[in-house]
């Protein structure tokens, strides 16, 4: 959502950014997808004849901006954000300078997937998400999904 905000943000005047930025944050904040759905449209009302670009990005995205709320609540936290990814990135960065130059594009590529193997080893060891708040909504469970 940072993102997605920064980009529709990219294409409005920075005279008038503080203002838009509070209302686009307002989509966000809602817990409901009804809600977050009334205040986009607002939000595509209010600007769209002054930030035409803006508004044409915003529409863009904003369906996949809001999926998150289709799931449980107690899920919004974790799936509205990526910050596990961009944690993991930082990490496999912070290793690889240690090493500076690697011999070949295959130790780098080996190197980063130890990594990410070591964090997915301490992931399983955490809750992330519960599944039976998936099953209460209806969500197909994604363990059960693969084939």
């Amino acid at each position: 959502m940072v993102h997605f905000e920064r980009n529709v943000l990219s294409h409005v005047p920075a005279s008038s950014m503080a203002e838009v930025a509070q209302d686009l944050k307002a989509v966000f904040k809602v817990r409901r997808e009804k809600t977050a759905q009334a205040l986009a449209g607002e939000f595509v009302e209010l600007y769209g004849k002054r930030f035409p670009k803006a508004v044409a990005v915003f529409e863009a995205g904003i369906g996949d901006a809001l999926t998150y709320l289709s799931y449980p609540g107690s899920h919004h936290i974790r799936i509205r954000t990526t910050n596990m990814l961009e944690r993991l990135f930082e990490e496999v960065k912070r290793r690889t300078r240690v090493v500076g130059v690697f011999p070949n594009e295959t130790s780098a590529a080996t190197l980063a997937t130890e990594i990410a193997l070591r964090s997915s080893e301490q992931w399983a060891l955490k809750r992330y998400l519960t599944m039976d708040a998936l099953k209460a909504v209806g969500k197909p469970n994604p363990q059960h999904s693969r084939h």
